[in-house]
């Protein structure tokens, strides 16, 4: 499988220099060239088949033989080895918990992925590989733990000084050794420009071997459309129209579930449910694409206002009306975000957390506008409440319990270089 940018003025890469590359010479994210179509009978035959085989047949029709199957099966079975259980709410709606990993957030999928398709591919190289990363918070973490004592790889996480949750802040800066917390004194579009400016400039090229492992490398996305497939496989009736509500941010989730539509997994709809940094809800209602500043909320991982995914998605639906028909954008205040806590709560005696919270509501409100009244409704609830405790116990006014990672996380000290969003800083770190 070849891969180009989605500028389409770079020379087509493979997945490995893409992997490596993180983005485009022409300043694009990569996508395959071609996005398989996945046989009738793989659908019919699902049920059989296990989390891990349907990522590893995912996985291979997305990249190719470039991996030989012995090898992207034991990397498949490595990485992806926890569940995503869908939880059933009522006949309808279905909740996706794709935070049982080692920090409890969806990255863990992405982040352990691409961390072994890394080592696989630098195995024989002896170079270091400098990772840089931007985090509005769980993105961090879990690439720290997925690439923590990784031989010949240095990763620096940048996160915005006191706009993520003390529980994600501890699980970015308690690991040290080969992996860097930097402190920025900005908002995460800083830390996002920050680590762009970084690929393009030519002294750091020349000096290091640079990639990311955010959402905008395609080895971190490409497992986030297993879950899609794994999802759909879970579903009691598989007749009823099939939608997905995606709490989005930098819409690396909502480009994964593009990516499973684009391969045949029959989905109906999907929502894009954001908080108030709705630039791609506007875009919908608009067809006017406004990146502005990011505003800070209690959904702190959705608090992008330039998501970096939204050339991925134009290149997918490259029209504004098919872009229409398939993908419903809404956005939802912290208000509206604690009142949907309280209610999933009282109504369903489930606890879930600020950005299930407006995939719920979300969903909610589709289905009202459409007036469904049979549909497979799956939401998409990224992390564990408990990482957000402080803001889910208000909601519910009940103490939820702290699972046994986190508590031993916040006992760790904290290790983290504190930076202005001046790039000249960031660059003065990696060079020296």
């Amino acid at each position: 499988m070849k891969f180009q940018s989605t500028n389409q003025k770079s020379k087509l890469v493979s997945f490995r220099d893409a992997v490596f590359k993180g983005t485009a010479e022409d300043g694009g994210l990569f996508m395959p060239v071609k996005i398989p179509k996945i046989q009738d009978q793989f659908f019919k035959d699902i049920d059989k088949f296990s989390f891990q085989e349907i990522s590893f047949f995912v996985a291979q029709n997305l990249i190719g033989d470039e991996i030989p199957t012995n090898e992207l099966k034991q990397l498949i079975n490595e990485s992806i080895n926890f569940d995503a259980p869908l939880v059933r709410l009522d006949k309808n709606i279905n909740i996706l918990e794709l935070f049982h990993g080692p920090t409890l957030a969806f990255k863990d999928f992405g982040a352990r992925f691409m961390a072994k398709v890394l080592f696989y591919f630098n195995r024989d190289q002896n170079k270091e590989i400098t990772i840089l990363v931007a985090t509005s918070g769980d993105t961090g973490s879990a690439v720290a733990s997925g690439f923590y004592n990784i031989k010949g790889i240095k990763v620096y996480l940048l996160y915005p000084s006191g706009k993520v949750s003390q529980i994600q802040e501890q699980q970015l800066c308690a690991f040290g050794d080969n992996i860097v917390a930097l402190e920025v004194d900005g908002t995460f579009d800083d830390c996002q420009s920050m680590v762009k400016r970084a690929f393009k400039d030519k002294e750091i090229e020349e000096k290091l071997i640079l990639t990311s492992a955010n959402s905008i490398n395609f080895a971190r996305l490409l497992p986030q459309s297993f879950y899609y497939f794994y999802a759909y496989k879970q579903t009691i009736d598989k007749t009823k129209p099939l939608v997905f509500s995606v709490p989005c941010g930098n819409f690396g989730n909502l480009t994964g579930g593009l990516i499973a539509a684009k391969m045949g997994l029959p989905i109906f709809k999907f929502v894009a449910a954001t908080n108030i940094n709705d630039v791609f809800p506007i875009y919908l209602k608009t067809k006017t694409f406004t990146p502005k500043p990011s505003i800070m909320t209690i959904s702190n991982a959705m608090d992008v206002g330039n998501p970096s995914n939204f050339p991925r998605i134009i290149s997918l639906y490259n029209d504004w009306e098919t872009l229409n028909e398939k993908i419903f954008g809404v956005s939802f205040s912290d208000e509206l975000t604690i009142n949907a806590m309280k209610e999933i709560f009282e109504k369903y005696n489930y606890i879930i957390d600020p950005h299930g919270a407006v995939g719920f509501l979300g969903l909610k409100k589709y289905i009202e506008l459409e007036k469904m009244k049979h549909f497979n409704g799956i939401i998409l609830e990224t992390a564990h409440p408990a990482k957000f405790v402080d803001t889910v116990e208000k909601a519910i006014q009940t103490k939820i319990k702290i699972p046994t990672e986190l508590e031993e996380i916040l006992k760790k000290e904290k290790s983290s270089i504190r930076i202005s969003n001046q790039f000249s800083e960031l660059k003065e770190i990696l060079l020296n």
